[in-house]
Order: C-alpha cells, then structure tokens, then sequence
C-alpha cells in the first residue's frame, strides 16, 4: 500500500455538493468507467446494494449529482455540474438508479452498467472510501484495483498472454492478470503514458478482444515516490528533534517523497488549493440560496449580533463561528470547495486556519506550511482509519479535521512537530465515538454544529499543547482507538439517516416537507 497522499487523499477533492463520499467520489468512479467503454455513453445504470449505507440517502446527499457529472465528464469547477440530469437528457444519454443486490465488501459499494452508442458493454463494481478516496474492484466481473492514480490499461483476452504482454512493457509499468470464467484481464498501471506503439502492437494479438486506456484523474499520480527519512509517527517526532524541523516542513517532506515533485511545485499546489478554501469562504460570507437545504445563510448573523453588543467583542470564536458557517453555506449551495478532509467536515480546517493567521498576522508561507502540517496529520489518519463516516461514523470526519486543524494552528503558533501532533491527539481524543446522523438526509445539521465544534476544539487543544499540557496517549494510539470504537457503533448512526438525531419527531418532519416540495416542483 502506498502512503496516503496529502492532496489526493486528505486536503481535497475540489468538488461541489454536500458530501465527498457520495458526490466526489461517484464523480470519479463515473469519470474513470465511461473511458473503459472507449465509445460515447449511451446509458447508464448505477445500482447500490439494498444492505449498504446509501439505500436511504444517495439522491439527497448527492450521489446522483456526482454520477452524472462524472459519466457525462463534467468537470466538477463547471457550474454545468448543477445541471448534470438536465444535460443528460440534452444528449440523449440516459441514467437511471436502482436498489439491488450484489456481492460487495463495503457499506459504500455500486455496480455500473454502461452501454455505448453501437452496443459495447462494461460493468464495474467500485467503493467509495471516505473523503473523495475510491477504489474500482471488478470490471465485467474480473479482480482489479484501480485508484485513479496510476494510467490504467486494460486488456481482454481470451488467453493468458501476461507473459508475452509483459516483454513488451517499459520497466516502470506493474501487471496483473485476472481469471474469469475462462477469460481473463490483464491489468497495467504506469507512472507515465505507455507509447501508443506498444499499446498498439498488443492490440494486434490475436488473443486480445478489446482494449481500454483509462488515464489519471488524481491530483498526484503514483509510482514516483521516493523513500521517507521516518516511517510511522514516533520516528517522524525523533527526525523532528534531530532536524529542528516544524510539522508543517515535515508535511511539505513527506508529499515530496510521496509525490515525487519538487518543492516549489507542491508549494504552488497548496497555494491554489488554499486560495480555493478562502473562496468559498468569501463566496458563503457573501451570501449564498439554495433551494434544497434546510439551512439558509446564518454566517452574517455573527457581525451583526456582536455589533449590537449581544455577544463576545472582537473574540477569535466569533470569527471561526462565522467562518465555519460561511464555509458550510457555500457547500449547500453546490458551489466550489475543497474536502477537507471531507466535505461533511470541510468548513473546521479552513476556518479556523484563517482565524488564527488573521488574529497572529501570519504571512502567506505561514498559512501554507499550517496546511502541510494539517496534511500530514490527515495524511496518517487516511492510513488508519479513514474518512468514512459510513463505516466510523462523523470521528472521521470532524474528528479528523479537528485534529488537522489543531496542528495547523500550532504551526502558526510557531510550536514544535511533536506539540502539532500532540494538539492533534488531544482534539481526536474529544471527537472519539461522534456519531453521524445528518437531518433530512442533507449534510447541513448537525454537521454546522460538530464543524463549529471541531474549530473550536482544534484552537483549544492547540492553546494546551503549546503552552505544555500533556497529550497522554500518542496519536497513533488515538487513531487505533478510533477504529477500534467504531467496530461498537451501530451501523444505524453511521450517515444512514435511521438512528441519532435524524430520525427525530422534528427531522422526520423536515425531510418530509422537503420531499413533498421537490414532488411538487417534479410535477
């Protein structure tokens, strides 16, 4: 298994839409199959399996949204991803959704079915991991393990020829081959586009039935790593001390050895994806209408009740208060903005990073190294327990993200790797056992409120470790505890919508009246 990466896997996707695991997620999975039909997209049918986590929710938090962009190849920055069902009809491809059943091993598992305009099929079974993160793990019924970050290429053949397929390849691209039925799949990955002359040559054998090229669609593609001086987090605060090095420097080291890019390329990276958080930030605070959501703009209402003396004056809350909201706001309305490290919880780093750089007048490299540190701890949580929250419940999600934000806050205090890590531990520590449960089936409440939560928990756990309370328990411990409480929580208040505060007199009646209102616009 590679290393998680910080902007494939932790500070990212850029999306739209109310959740990374339904909308980001089904993007890609669609973005990466309709290339393995090589043909344009006829139709389409998306099926989840009636035990999974998304038979109650996948139209509401966004799944349909997600899908239909990816399929029709939408780029999720274009405001056309508003109008994806619409754009289908336009073209004449037609995308339909279904409950069934199918052997899966995940809560957050579909099938796809896609026809091509003369008749070629494929099917492909995949997994939404939390935060964006995806796996593909059949196509037309063969093994595979595709993550959209490696150039894929797909062979079907009617014979084992791996052997002969491999004497053929540059010595950077990995093989696999899957049996089925008789047939088989050989799979290649590389770092780098295989020479159409060799792709070509292959296509000649007569063994070969059809060939697909399914290019990257992560930000940074694997294959290109180079070895990290730490291996787990206990050597990373030992490489810390001997080095003098800031947790924000050792987040921007590890993406350079797991990206295999320079410095000054991720530094831009980091800057784009900031300036993308700030705008959505802008964007919430100036107002933002949505008619599917419950909650309408409340970021203003901050400035104007302590302008009118009602709340704390000139307090950092209020600001993180404020900004958290705004953020939240911009992802209900389906504009643009970045996981992080989910989108249910992409409002906790974001407003408090710019709180705290705005309250220590931190500069613009400061801001970005408090993101590298906020990676890296997001970075070990992605290769613990992940950002699902349909398998851990929201402790992986603003859970996680108060943990990110306490170390980049610690970071712009000027504090040391192990007091970050320390803030981390001490914010996942108050998250442990959070439950999701959001109301009417939309990601908006009580997902404000454990943002805002979270934020704040982040600021306070960074305040105790740089002033030099003890943590106690290492953070990778706290990370095996997270798993380990998430193996006793029912499955019903884990983002199903059928336990916690979802299922209460008043939410029932709220995704009742939301129905009835999106009928009656159908009509």
């Amino acid at each position: 298994m590679n290393n998680a990466s910080i902007f494939n896997d932790v500070i990212g996707p850029i999306m739209r839409g109310p959740s990374s695991s339904h909308t980001a997620a089904s993007w890609r999975v669609g973005k990466m199959a309709v290339q393995m039909l090589n043909e344009p997209l006829a139709s389409a049918i998306i099926e989840f399996d009636k035990d999974g986590a998304w038979t109650t929710n996948y139209r509401e938090q966004g799944t349909v949204l997600g899908m239909d962009g990816g399929l029709l190849e939408i780029d999720m920055a274009d405001d056309a991803m508003k109008e994806s069902e619409r754009i289908a009809k336009e073209r004449n491809i037609h995308i339909s959704y279904k409950i069934g059943s199918f052997e899966n091993n995940h809560a957050n598992s579909m099938q796809l079915y896609l026809t091509g305009i003369s008749g070629k099929k494929v099917k492909i079974l995949a997994a939404s991991l939390g935060g964006g993160s995806f796996e593909i793990q059949k196509i037309d019924g063969f093994k595979v393990n595709m993550k959209g970050d490696f150039y894929d290429y797909l062979i079907w053949s009617k014979s084992d020829i791996i052997k002969d397929v491999q004497e053929l390849l540059p010595a950077n691209a990995e093989i696999s081959i899957s049996e089925n039925s008789g047939a088989y799949l050989l799979s290649i990955n590389s770092s780098t586009p295989i020479d159409n002359r060799i792709m070509l040559s292959i296509e000649r054998f007569s063994e070969v039935e059809k060939v697909s090229i399914v290019v990257p669609i992560m930000p940074i593609i694997s294959g290109k790593e180079t070895k990290l001086p730490f291996t787990d987090i206990s050597s990373l605060i030992a490489y810390s001390q001997l080095h003098e090095k800031s947790l924000g420097e050792l987040g921007l080291l590890y993406e350079k050895c797991r990206s295999g890019l320079e410095e000054q390329e991720l530094l831009i990276k980091m800057e784009q994806i900031i300036e993308i958080i700030e705008g959505s930030l802008a964007i919430g605070l100036a107002g933002t209408t949505h008619k599917d959501r419950i909650l309408q703009q409340q970021s203003n209402l901050v400035k104007k009740a302590e302008k009118a003396g009602k709340i704390l004056q000139n307090s950092i809350i209020n600001t993180i208060v404020q900004n958290v909201a705004a953020i939240m706001e911009a992802k209900s309305a389906l504009e643009v903005v970045v996981a992080n490290p989910t989108a249910g919880s992409c409002g906790t780093v974001g407003a408090a990073i710019a709180a705290v750089a705005e309250n220590v007048e931190a500069n613009r490299k400061d801001v970005i190294m408090a993101y590298f540190a906020a990676g890296i701890v997001g970075a070990y949580f992605a290769m613990g327990p992940g950002f699902s929250a349909e398998e851990h419940g929201c402790q992986v999600e603003c859970g996680a993200s108060a943990g990110m934000a306490a170390a980049g806050i610690v970071e712009l205090f000027g504090g040391t790797a192990e007091q970050g890590l320390g803030a981390a531990s001490m914010a996942i520590q108050n998250m442990i056992g959070l439950i999701c449960d959001p109301i009417a089936d939309r990601v908006e409440a009580p997902c404000l409120g454990k943002n805002t939560s979270a934020a704040v928990n982040a600021l306070s756990s960074a305040t105790m470790a740089v002033s030099g309370f003890n943590h106690l328990i290492p953070l990778d411990q706290v990370l095996e505890t997270v798993q380990r409480v998430s193996l006793q929580m029912p499955s019903c208040n884990k983002c199903t919508g059928l336990g916690g505060l979802a299922i209460t007199p008043a939410a029932l009646a709220l995704k009742q009246k939301l129905e009835e209102l999106q009928n009656s616009e159908l009509q």
